[in-house]
């Protein structure tokens, strides 16, 4: 029985895949082989030492101790494309009401509310929030991974110009973008050139704040920016002030703060990409199902902490080991298993900056020595054994 704690509410469909019979699923479970959560923030939690998977019902992993979590020897997984149409749905809605002034309009007609005459004032005064069109406009989008491949798929059939921005744009993205998509790896092509500017990208140390005076200062006058991903990547001081001078027509963020709500120029959001019932089965879904993976068959699948690791079941039993990357590592794992005159028969081994994974599957049945002859191994930070 494997022992899972929700520090969130996590959609039902998500648990669904997870079995009654080998899985017990609580909020309060002591001593959990797995975590399932959505923004949780457990930088300040201590880890169980029965913690083997934390799986985030979503792509940003920002409240997860990745380090921490990596040095423990605990596989973090998220959810990758999960929310991406979600998101995408809102980046739409969030370009019509930058240009559009719909909010403005909504707020100035609900407070006819009460007054005689309203659809004579309204006649009058519409024109008040008269506001492009976004149709023939150059919307720029930083950033093609799921969410932004779609973004840029829906605005090119809404008829804008799309220009794209990615220096790791993978095959696959690639191959789904609509041809009518212009990629650069040059973000200044970027600036110079788009009403509309849209970010999907990770917060990392090289793009914190990468929306500031600096990039400002090579836009179009006028441009409409849109943050639905991560509210660092916007240095909020630099976008007030380019919004005053009128660099920047409208922001709008999905991320409200102190320093931005109440502010002209500046459209703020709960924080609602993610925000569908869709969104939350699929994002629930798919960290169930990885977890299940990684549990049951030491697979996987979407970590942000270890490399992704896949092996098809053969022999009878299972060893997996985590351990710190070094270029000797794998000749000592297996050559414990050589000084026992154990052959595996079938093993894979993957790497992913300081940490590495490996999978060895053997036709034997593998004793607390071995296990325990693989943990003296320097560098090496956990075994599991599973039994096909």
């Amino acid at each position: 029985m494997y022992n899972v704690l929700t520090l969130n509410k996590i959609s039902k469909v998500g648990l669904e895949k997870l079995p009654a019979d080998i899985y017990s699923v609580s909020d309060d479970t002591k001593n959990p082989d797995a975590i399932l959560l959505r923004s949780f923030k457990m930088h300040d939690m201590e880890l169980p030492k029965s913690l083997l998977a934390v799986a985030r019902c979503g792509a940003g992993v920002n409240n997860i101790p990745l380090d921490k979590c990596a040095e423990n020897g605990v596989v973090v997984f998220n959810t990758p494309g999960a929310n991406a149409n979600a998101v995408k749905e809102l980046v739409l809605t969030a370009l019509l009401i930058s240009s559009r002034k719909i909010i403005d309009s909504y707020n100035w007609a609900q407070a006819l509310n009460g007054t005689e005459g309203i659809a004579a004032a309204v006649e009058k005064g519409k024109s008040q929030f008269a506001g492009p069109e976004i149709t023939g406009k150059t919307l720029g989008i930083v950033g093609l991974g799921a969410i932004g491949v779609l973004v840029a798929n829906a605005a090119s059939a809404l008829g804008m110009k799309v220009i794209g921005y990615d220096p790791f744009l993978s095959v696959n993205g690639a191959l789904k973008l609509n041809d009518s998509v212009i990629y650069t790896t040059n973000l200044d092509d970027i600036y110079n050139s788009s009403d509309y500017i849209t970010v999907h990208v990770p917060l990392t140390p090289e793009t914190k704040e990468m929306f500031c005076k600096e990039s400002f200062a090579k836009m179009k006058d006028g441009v409409r920016i849109i943050n639905l991903a991560r509210g660092e990547l916007v240095n909020v001081d630099d976008i007030k002030e380019a919004i005053t001078n009128g660099k920047v027509a409208k922001f709008v963020t999905d991320f409200p703060n102190e320093n931005t709500v109440g502010i002209d120029g500046i459209i703020t959001l709960p924080h609602l990409g993610a925000s569908t019932p869709e969104a939350e089965d699929n994002c629930a879904a798919m960290a169930a199902s990885e977890t299940r993976a990684y549990l049951e068959d030491g697979n996987i699948i979407n970590s942000v902490n270890y490399p992704n690791c896949v092996l098809n079941k053969s022999g009878k039993t299972r060893v997996c080991v985590l351990y710190k990357n070094s270029a000797d590592a794998v000749s000592e794992i297996t050559g414990v298993f050589g000084g026992k005159n154990i052959t595996p028969v079938n093993m894979l081994s993957k790497s992913k900056g300081d940490f590495a994974y490996s999978i060895i599957d053997v036709d034997a049945d593998i004793d607390e020595s071995l296990k325990n002859s693989v943990e003296s191994i320097n560098g090496v930070i956990r075994v599991r054994i599973i039994n096909h």
